[in-house]
This record gives structure tokens, sequence and C-alpha cells, in this order.
């Protein structure tokens, strides 16, 4: 288990020398900074074969990984992670960044940029409904089960490729009117890429790489195993059965990146930054955590385009996180301490699992 101090955010992350890595075992308990102790604790307390925590406060950052597991053959912090659902928070950033540029508004009728012979009718559903899960979109779309069953426990998500995505929101019939109700859909989004590259005419791997990846420095961020060896392997629930690498199919924008834990603390800290970030994802990064939909009893359930935002004492906790077949990701950052927190690990999500748990009490700071 090893813990990395880091240059401050935005100087380029990246690996430290040997001898500046502080090991836990090396200091006297009295010694070791709060962080660590939180983050080591945290690591434990994941109960899964790899674990990384970065954590990043006031500009320090600290990095802790671990495991169930033997160590793999590079350091766990410098592989890279699938981090699921928490893609969306990507998706959302570069939807806020193509409206602040004037290139889309949120209000294009979906169908209309998917099929521009076909009328978008009195009610259409909108950019903005799929980024907000109100469009009226069930999870999965039909047929996806019967299609995906051959690889349910491999990779469903890869029988069900980008045509077939469109081909079924452009069949669907709608059971609720548009804005009316919330619900969580992975298919919702993956049409949201789908329109975004046909309103600009560029593909969505295109898009959030030039608007988002590139911006940032995000070069440890990918969409796509490719058998560098830098990918860390996912494991069943058991934590021990490998599980390949995920493929989204046609859900890219859902659920593709997957990314090394320093890209992803980078990520967190523009939005705790904006005025640091680059000045073209600055107004996007602010936009970002402006709250765009409040639910449930007494609208507790506050979102913004891209997060789920949580009430503390001392101001809104942001947060997003997301799951594979094999790996999971935590994804959060807090306004008022200061602090960024990035955790992953590689275990398929089972019962009472305390991963996501764990990392947001380590954010909310219980």
């Amino acid at each position: 288990m090893t813990t990395r101090p880091l240059p401050p955010w935005p100087g380029e992350p990246g690996p430290l020398d040997t001898e500046d890595a502080l090991r836990t075992s090396d200091v006297a308990p009295s010694e070791v900074p709060p962080d660590d102790r939180l983050l080591a604790d945290a690591v434990t307390a994941s109960d899964a074969p790899d674990v990384v925590f970065a954590l990043s406060r006031h500009g320090r950052r600290t990095v802790m990984s671990g495991g169930t597991a033997s160590p793999p053959p590079l350091p766990r912090e410098d592989l890279r992670y699938e981090i699921g659902s928490a893609t969306k928070t990507f998706t959302g950033l570069l939807l806020a960044r193509l409206i602040h540029d004037g290139a889309l508004s949120g209000g294009e009728p979906a169908t209309t940029l998917l099929d521009g012979g076909r009328p978008a009718g009195a009610t259409p559903v909108t950019l903005a409904h799929l980024i907000t899960h109100t469009s009226g979109l069930p999870a999965l779309p039909a047929g996806f089960f019967l299609r995906g069953l051959p690889a349910w426990h491999t990779n469903p998500y890869a029988r069900f490729p980008a045509s077939r995505v469109v081909d079924a929101y452009l069949r669907h019939r709608r059971r609720h009117r548009p804005g009316t109700r919330w619900c969580y859909s992975n298919y919702g989004v993956a049409v949201l890429g789908h329109a975004l590259a046909a309103a600009t005419g560029t593909p969505w791997e295109d898009l959030v790489t030039g608007g988002v990846l590139r911006p940032l420095g995000l070069d440890g961020t990918t969409l796509r195993a490719d058998g560098s060896g830098l990918d860390a392997v996912g494991r069943g629930r058991d934590g021990e059965t490998p599980v390949p690498p995920f493929d989204a199919g046609g859900f890219q924008a859902a659920g593709a990146v997957r990314a090394t834990p320093y890209d992803l603390l980078a990520f967190l800290e523009a939005h705790l930054y904006p005025g640091e970030a680059p000045p073209e994802l600055a107004p996007a990064l602010r936009a970002v955590r402006r709250p765009v939909l409040r639910r449930g009893l007494t609208h507790r359930h506050v979102h913004t385009v891209a997060w789920f935002r949580h009430p503390t004492d001392g101001g809104p906790l942001y947060f997003h996180s997301g799951a594979t077949l094999g790996q999971q990701a935590f994804l959060g950052f807090r306004p008022d301490t200061g602090t960024a927190l990035a955790a992953v690990c590689t275990r398929r999500f089972r019962a009472h699992d305390p991963f996501v748990a764990t990392a947001y009490a380590v954010l909310a700071g219980e």
C-alpha cells in the first residue's frame, strides 16, 4: 500500500521517482498524515482485488493503492480503470461546452437530429431531457436483454451497437411526456451521444476527446482497452474470476471512459477550480455545478447536467458512481472543503458492497 503526494493541479500529473513515494510502513504511525491514514483505511474497507483512492485537498494530492490480490505488473495507480456510468460526467461537461460555444441550445429534439425527415412532434425529447434522465426512456432499450443474453456475463453491451441504439430509439413508443418523470437511463445518455454526433457531424469519441480530454491534458484516458497492458483487469463478485475488458457498444456516451486515477483527479480538480482550467472549458465547468432538476420528497435529490448533488453543512457535495461487469468507480468533489476524490476498484458490484459507501464517506468527511 503506497501513498504519493503529488504537485497541485493544474500542474500536469505524472509518476514521481521511486524515492519520492512515501510508504506508510517507513514512518511512525504518529507521523503519517491524517489523509494517508484515512485513505489506507478506505482501501482496506473496500475489500477488492485492486483499489486506488486518489484525494486532492486544497491542492495537495495523495494517492493510496492496495488490494486483496497480488500486485499487478504495473503499479495499481498507473493503470486505467473502467468508470462505467461515471462517464456521464464527461458527456454532461461536453454538452455544457457545446451549449456555451453556441453549437447547440440543449432544446434540440433528438429525433430531428437522428432522422431529419421525421417531425419532432408537439412534445419532443430534447437533449436536455436525455442528459437529465427525464426523457421517459427506460433504463435499456427494447430488445437489449434478448440480444445481450448470449454474452450476459461477459459483454452484453457489445452486442448492441450504435445502429441498434438509434433504431430502437426511433421506434420507441413513449409512455410519459418528456420532462414529467425521472428515470435513470443508460439508454437515454447513449442516445444523447449519437444525437450530439449527428448535430455536429463529428463522432462522439472525437467530440469528447477534442472538447474535454485534450484541453484538460488527460492523456491517460481512453474509450476502449487496447491490449497495451495499461488496463486494469476486472474481477467477478468472487474477487478472483477475470472479466473481459468492457465494450460499451453503442452506449459509449453512457459508460465507455477508462482512465488512470491521476487523470480522474485532474478532471475533478478542474471542477473545483474552473477559473484555473483552460478558458474554453471554464464556463462549462461552472455550468455543470448549477442545479437543473430537483425531485423526491421535499426535493432533496438535486441534479446538475452532470452530477448528483447532496447538501452538507458547509455546501454542496457533487458525485457520480459507475460500474461495469468487473470494476467500479466513484468520482466526487466538494468546493466548500476544496476536496476532490477519485476512487476505483476491480471487483464486480455485489450485495452490500462497501466500495461506494466507503468512498462517499471519505468525501463527506463521515
